[in-house]
């Protein structure tokens, strides 16, 4: 005497356009789309465990070749050159790390909203 399979229902999240190839699969092979789902699931846990990554290697203490190469740039220039180059990069730097100051803006219309909105967006 056999034994009927037992049966378990469940909830599952999948993105439409998977859920979309497999109601085509279902209608395409004249099945439920619980057969599909639950046959993707017998062939997947048949196949044989994929091997794991290998580990990347590890860092190597030092500079990059594209660090280096920058250092050496940077060092052809005068000190008085080298000097600027560092005010302007720590200027540039504070100008983006700086927060906008909080304010209060009023709109006389929904519409008025909607345009600054587009504005402030464009401008981000």
């Amino acid at each position: 005497m056999s034994k009927k399979p037992r049966y378990a229902r469940i909830a599952i999240t999948i993105p439409e356009d998977d859920l979309a190839a497999a109601d085509a699969l279902a209608h395409e092979r004249d099945r439920s789309r619980s057969w599909i789902i639950a046959e993707s699931v017998r062939r997947y846990t048949a196949q044989p465990a994929p091997e794991p990554a290998p580990e990347p290697a590890p860092r190597r203490p030092g500079i990059g070749a594209l660090r280096r190469a920058q250092l050496t740039a940077d060092l052809r220039l005068s000190p008085e050159a080298r000097v600027r180059a560092a005010e302007e990069t720590a200027r540039v730097g504070l100008a983006r790390a700086r927060p906008r100051a909080q304010r209060v803006i009023g709109f006389d219309r929904y519409e008025d909203y909607l345009a600054w909105k587009r504005l402030e967006e464009i401008d981000a």
